[in-house]
C-alpha cells in the first residue's frame, strides 16, 4: 500500500527506532486511494496499539504533500548542514525553501495532483511547527558519509521537471551539489 510516515527519527541500534520529537502519524490507502477491508483491518490495529493515523482523501495528494515537504527541506538542510530551525529561520534559506517548494508544487499540479492553493504556505506552517533541532534522514546519512534518498528526492524532482518542462532550479542546484557527497559515500567517486 502506498502510504507515509510523518516522524523525525533514526536507526538507534539494530531493531532500535529512536523517536527525535515531535507528532508522528502514519497515513495509508489503497493504490486508487480506496479504504479496502485491509486498509480499514490494519488501521484498527494500530489505532489500538496507539498509533496516530490520518485518513486521506486521496493518498496521492498526501504522498505529495510530504514529498513538497520533506524534499526541499532536507536537501537544502544537508546544503546548509543545519537543522530545521536554522533553515526555516534564515532569510536567505527560508526562500530557497519557498521555492523548492514552489517547484515541487508546480510538478505536481503539471501531473494532474489536486493540491490545495495555499499548499506552500500550509507546509511552511507545518515547518515552522517542527522541532528546530530536527534533520532529515537525508542530511544525517549525508553527514555522516553514508547513501542516502538523494536520488529519490531531489533527483527526482530534477528528472521530473526535464520530462514535464517545469523549471527546477533550487532542486536542481540542492541535487548536483549533493551528488559528489552521494558518489563518493556510494564508492562510485573518491577525493
Amino acid at each position: 500500500m502506498p502510504g507515509i510516515a510523518k516522524v523525525f527519527s533514526e536507526v538507534a541500534g539494530p531493531g532500535r527506532i529512536r523517536h527525535a520529537g515531535g507528532p508522528g502519524s502514519l497515513t495509508f490507502a489503497e493504490w486508487d486511494t480506496t479504504t479496502s477491508a485491509r486498509v480499514k483491518d490494519l488501521r484498527s490495529l494500530l489505532a489500538a496499539a496507539g498509533v496516530a493515523l490520518e485518513e486521506p482523501p486521496d493518498i496521492w495528494v498526501a504522498l505529495w504533500i510530504k514529498f513538497l515537504f520533506v524534499v526541499p527541506l532536507g536537501g537544502l538542510g544537508a546544503v546548509a548542514r543545519a537543522p530545521v530551525g536554522v533553515v526555516r529561520s534564515q532569510p536567505g534559506t527560508r526562500a530557497l525553501l519557498t521555492a523548492g517548494m514552489g517547484e515541487i508544487r508546480d510538478l505536481g499540479l503539471a501531473r494532474r495532483i489536486g493540491f490545495p492553493d495555499e499548499i506552500v504556505d500550509l507546509t511552511l506552517g507545518f515547518v515552522d511547527q517542527q522541532p528546530p533541532a530536527g534533520r532529515s534522514s537525508l542530511q544525517r546519512d549525508i553527514a555522516a558519509g553514508k547513501p542516502s534518498e538523494l536520488d529519490a528526492w531531489s533527483g527526482a524532482v530534477h528528472r521530473l521537471g526535464r520530462e514535464t518542462g517545469v523549471p527546477t532550479p533550487v532542486n536542481t542546484f540542492v541535487y548536483s551539489t549533493l551528488q559528489p557527497q552521494e558518489q563518493r559515500a556510494r564508492g562510485q567517486l573518491s577525493f
